[in-house]
């Protein structure tokens, strides 16, 4: 259950999500001389279950948005306004302050690292592939796809993109997407061979639906490892402080843990120690 909230909606729509501007958007200053007038902090995130997605009611969903809006209320902020948007659009939304804190649960990147800043890690996961039923190319690496000449399909802006290319998957070979539904839609009618996922998306996605399965991800590199967080504004460092202080506490208590369970989120998604400077430093 997420804790009670004033929450407030804007831009969800059941296609193609747009983040909706008003007026006061190109006042709005840094976080907490926001949050100090009394506006809301405006949470943005895409449709990306488990992870973060909106609900029938356009209600925040998903395990990054129960941790964040649970740990916020833990904070004494429970004045929230939910701004949803394609994946994409997610990190220039934040630097263009449309939005005020990505819950989305943003990969740790090097490349992101330069213009956004992430508070600890709070959850630890590999990618996966989804493949059509059987896994017929035996796709299970970023590298069997550079091998076989198999075309990826993964999301724009997914830190996906980054992994296939860092292992040799040329730009041809990487169709990019809205997001999760369109990546399976590629798959299941056979214009691409794999679909580059967060291991639980995948898992998800191949519970959800028929015709594809999970890679292996037993046969992933160390190096797709990922750790995801919550990306604020470089300008908001003060707040992001507050945040990690809060978070030391909260991060793997049983309050957290019952919060997420739901979604999936188990003690072996917990990080083991890694500092988001490391792993900006790292991926």
């Amino acid at each position: 259950m997420l804790p009670s909230i004033a929450v407030t909606f804007r831009g969800v729509a059941a296609a193609s999500i747009a983040v909706v501007l008003t007026a006061s958007t190109a006042l709005a200053g840094p976080l907490l001389d926001r949050i100090e007038a009394g506006e809301p902090i405006r949470i943005g995130f895409a449709n990306e279950a488990p992870f973060a997605y909106p609900g029938d009611d356009g209600a925040p969903m998903g395990f990054v948005n129960a941790y964040a809006l649970e740990l916020l209320a833990e904070m004494g902020h429970d004045n929230i306004e939910v701004v949803v948007t394609d994946w994409g659009g997610l990190i220039p939304a934040l630097n263009a302050g449309r939005v005020d804190i990505v819950t989305g649960g943003l990969n740790i990147l090097k490349s992101r690292c330069d213009s956004i800043a992430f508070s600890e890690p709070m959850l630890m996961a590999g990618d996966a592939f989804i493949v059509p039923t059987g896994n017929p190319k035996g796709l299970n690496t970023y590298e069997d796809l550079a091998q076989k000449d198999a075309m990826l399909v993964t999301g724009a802006g997914y830190s996906n993109i980054e992994a296939a290319r860092n292992a040799g998957v040329a730009d041809g070979k990487i169709m990019q997407v809205p997001g999760p539904s369109e990546i399976l839609a590629a798959v299941v009618a056979g214009r691409g061979d794999a679909g580059g996922l967060a291991h639980f998306t995948a898992i998800t996605m191949a519970g959800e639906h028929d015709g594809v399965d999970v890679s292996d991800v037993t046969q992933m590199p160390e190096t797709t490892m990922n750790w995801a967080s919550i990306g604020f504004r470089k300008t908001d460092q003060d707040f992001v402080e507050q945040f990690n202080a809060a978070q030391q506490d909260y991060l793997g208590s049983d309050k957290m843990m019952a919060t997420v369970a739901q979604y999936g989120y188990g003690p072996e998604h917990l990080p083991t120690g890694q500092t988001a400077a490391w792993v900006c430093e790292n991926r």
